[in-house]
């Protein structure tokens, strides 16, 4: 376990919580660190080099500061071991094909942590839009409001560009938008700091076309008292209190769905305004999304099915979240490759 942070600990209590796989070690260069693992009773290094100079694991879980993203998975396609790298992927898109291209070339397996597609809620659904549930796919429509306190501010580099929530926050929902509906084309984005002036932006309203012909919107801002974002609803982190909204809706030709409330909108009869609607709520298993990665981590090592979510596709939804960047400063519509 490399990064011993906020989210680097729940990684552990994931290995903890997952049968087969277990702690090898922790890279972290704080005390606190250090303490941890001998309270555990594992190895401490306080670098990645120092771990990987003194042992081999079988795999790493990177959740190290995304600065270094790059260079740690570097670090592991050298050392031959297979790296889970928490989300974003890099900080800079040609880094972060470097990154893919070795890992490629070396044959050492690199995932993406949007742990969001383990939950087992996403897989019904996509099982369901696969499988035709929803008809010819038309548009989808998500939703990102909340509001982080004022404290959450005082760290200076939240104020500053890429410390916004199209960076940290969006980067979730463009990759399950990519998971259900299709790869993504074109972006067209506003963004807004007109409550807190700072440099980052705090509102953002962004249009999606998808390869498939569907068209998206998703309204994004981390500063409006909200019940509708996947934090408040999806309860998958106990940090949040869940409120029972949904903040996805994707429409077809017959039916939607609402997530994550799992229904599934359709006319029982003949489609059409005039005729009876009903909603249908599929069951869903309730595990935690980080032990199931964790355990999909673990079936890669042992050479058992490829990454739900390759290094490759983390690039993907890096590449959407660039072109929204990149349509709001110059006000233009972005056309992906």
């Amino acid at each position: 376990m490399a990064g011993a942070g906020l989210i680097g600990r729940r990684h552990i209590d994931a290995i903890a919580a997952t049968p087969g796989t277990e702690l090898h070690s922790i890279v972290d260069p704080s005390d606190a660190a250090g303490d941890h693992a001998r309270s555990a009773g594992i190895d401490w290094y306080r670098s990645l080099s120092g771990l990987l100079a003194a042992s081999k694991p079988d795999g790493i879980v990177l959740a190290t500061p995304n600065q270094v993203h790059v260079e740690n998975g570097l670090e592991c396609v050298a050392a031959g071991v297979p790296a889970l790298i928490e989300k974003p992927l890099a900080t800079d898109l040609h880094a972060g094909r470097d990154l893919v291209v070795a890992g490629e070339a070396a044959g050492v397996p690199l995932l993406v942590g949007h742990h969001r597609r383990h939950n087992p809620l996403i897989a019904a659904a996509k099982a369901r839009i696969e499988g035709g549930a929803l008809g010819t796919l038309v548009a989808a429509h998500g939703m990102f409001w909340l509001m982080k306190p004022d404290d959450y501010f005082d760290t200076g580099w939240r104020r500053q560009p890429g410390g916004g929530p199209i960076f940290l926050n969006l980067i979730h929902d463009v990759d399950l938008l990519r998971h259900l509906v299709g790869e993504i084309v074109s972006v067209q984005a506003l963004v807004s700091s007109a409550v807190r002036g700072n440099e980052v932006e705090e509102t953002a309203a962004l249009v999606f076309r998808f390869d498939n012909g569907a068209l998206g919107t998703f309204s994004l801002s981390d500063t409006i008292v909200s019940p509708w974002s996947w934090e408040l609803t999806a309860a998958e982190n106990p940090a949040y209190p869940p409120t029972g909204q949904s903040c996805y809706f994707i429409g077809g030709t017959h039916g939607s769905i609402e997530l994550p409330n799992a229904k599934i909108w359709t006319n029982p009869n003949a489609r059409s305004w005039w005729e009876p609607i009903s909603a249908t709520r599929y069951p869903v298993s309730h595990e935690d999304p980080l032990a199931r990665q964790i355990a999909q981590f673990a079936r890669v090592i042992r050479g058992e099915e490829p990454p739900l979510v390759s290094a490759r596709e983390g690039l993907k939804t890096l590449e959407v979240i660039d072109a929204v960047q990149r349509s709001a400063l110059s006000g233009q519509t972005v056309t992906l490759p």
